[in-house]
């Protein structure tokens, strides 16, 4: 019996730690996109924010500097999308997919020359942000040690999601911004900046990108291997459609990608006869038959989740 029960907090506590990075890059898409600007360079921001916060962490001993660089580099790369596709009105699907090659290449080449003496980072592990404790709540049966004894970052959602969720749908700037996304134009007419407004949340979920990589190297598998981020940005972006653009769901998405991962190991670490390549299939395997169930669904009930104006340059007419 106790066995069993460790085994499911086990399973709990990887499941939370897994879906983490994803949450934080899901989040992040959610509030650009309801902005009407469609990034598809979330992996390379991620891995990009992976790579810094590692180099950064690793060279000057903090954890906290390294996330803080994350968030930066982050937010950078979103600006560069911002300024091609909203300024300079560039396809948004190019744009965020050049910028997923352009930041995965890159990251390729940091993640080698940014050791001591110019050595390869990869293997190394340095500063990282430990799992601390709750009083109390730690102790709580099955859910303690998994959802109260987690790192500052997991930390940070608990209050990062709500908080986001109340900014959308009762604040008067989450408004302000759900109408940009909708109708870009009605917005402009009620006085609302619509390019600012796009730049801002652009950046925004740029920078949130960034610290759900530096969570991937600082927490979740502290140091720095290439390809880290595993194809998570791809599967963040695919969470957003699951989501419905709702950060709240967005949780539910990520625990069950978390979730998957945590089976998956658990299977390997038992020892199965099933092709570790197939187990380690199995989390996109999982995203893509729900989000194939999902459309269907959607089809069938004729639900629209997607913001009106998602990818839509907004020009505004010159007055005269």
């Amino acid at each position: 019996m106790l066995t069993d029960l460790a085994l499911w907090v086990s399973i709990l506590a990887v499941t939370i730690r897994a879906g983490t990075s994803l949450l934080y890059a899901t989040i992040g898409e959610i509030l650009t996109e309801r902005s009407g600007v469609l990034n598809l360079g979330v992996e390379g921001m991620m891995i990009m924010g992976a790579v810094t916060a590692f180099a950064t962490a690793f060279h000057t001993g903090s954890a906290t500097l390294g996330a803080l660089a994350a968030i930066i580099v982050g937010g950078l790369l979103a600006l560069l999308h911002a300024v091609l596709t909203i300024s300079l009105r560039a396809d948004q699907t190019v744009s965020g997919l050049a910028l997923t090659i352009f930041g995965s290449g890159l990251a390729s080449f940091l993640g080698q020359k940014l050791g001591p003496n110019g050595q390869p980072l990869v293997g190394m592990i340095g500063p990282r942000f430990e799992r601390v404790a709750l009083p109390f709540l730690s102790q709580l049966p099955v859910v303690g040690k998994a959802i109260f004894q987690v790192d500052v970052l997991t930390y940070l959602l608990y209050i990062l999601v709500p908080a986001t969720w109340y900014w959308l749908y009762r604040t008067r700037p989450g408004l302000h911004l759900r109408a940009v996304g909708e109708n870009p134009r009605t917005a402009d007419a009620m006085g609302i900046n619509v390019v600012q407004t796009r730049y801002a949340y652009t950046i925004l979920g740029g920078m949130m990108c960034g610290l759900g990589g530096a969570h991937l190297s600082l927490a979740y598998t502290p140091g720095w291997t290439e390809g880290l981020t595993a194809g998570r940005g791809w599967i963040a972006i695919a969470l957003v459609i699951f989501a419905m653009w709702d950060p709240i769901r967005a949780v539910i998405g990520a625990l069950l990608f978390g979730g998957v991962t945590a089976v998956q190991f658990r299977l390997q670490a038992a020892g199965t006869t099933i092709p570790a390549a197939f187990l380690n299939m199995m989390p996109y395997i999982f995203t893509i038959i729900v989000l194939v169930i999902i459309t269907l669904w959607e089809a069938v009930s004729r639900r629209v989740g997607a913001p009106a104006a998602l990818g839509m340059p907004y020009i505004r007419e010159e007055k005269g």
